[in-house]
């Protein structure tokens, strides 16, 4: 498995501060964070600061899965990026601030059980999610 990082990118049409909230408050968090209509984030809590602590708590709607998603920041840069490690990984995110428009970059390491583009793909639909619940809210 190689160890390059896996990068996905969406163009959110809002300005930086709504983007920046919009991907790090709780109560928004619980409307995107999940890859699609099946499965849903009944709770999210997020310590934005350098040493706390994300945590999400992903489900199938059906009840037949889920599992806790949680990192620690190691690096935060307000309104810019932040990086977070978990279960020995790192993603960073990025958020370019282009006026009416923010570009988000998210960059992280593999893991080793699925294939890349599989992972791609999951991350990406997040992301995506994430862009379509922004841009209507």
């Amino acid at each position: 498995m190689s160890n390059s990082k896996i990068k996905v990118t969406e163009i959110i049409d809002a300005e930086i501060n709504k983007v920046w909230d919009y991907y790090n408050e709780p109560s928004h968090i619980v409307n995107w964070n999940f890859a699609d209509p099946s499965w849903l984030c009944p709770s999210a809590e997020n310590n934005l600061s350098v040493g706390g602590t994300y945590k999400a708590r992903m489900e199938a709607k059906d009840g037949s899965y889920g599992f806790d998603f949680e990192a620690v920041y190691t690096e935060i840069s307000k309104r810019k990026s932040f990086t977070y490690e978990f279960g020995g990984r790192t993603a960073t995110v990025e958020f370019n601030d282009m006026g009416e428009q923010t570009e988000v970059i998210i960059t992280f390491d593999p893991e080793e059980e699925n294939p890349i583009e599989m992972q791609r793909e999951g991350w990406q639909a997040i992301l995506t999610n994430f862009k379509n619940y922004t841009e209507n809210n």
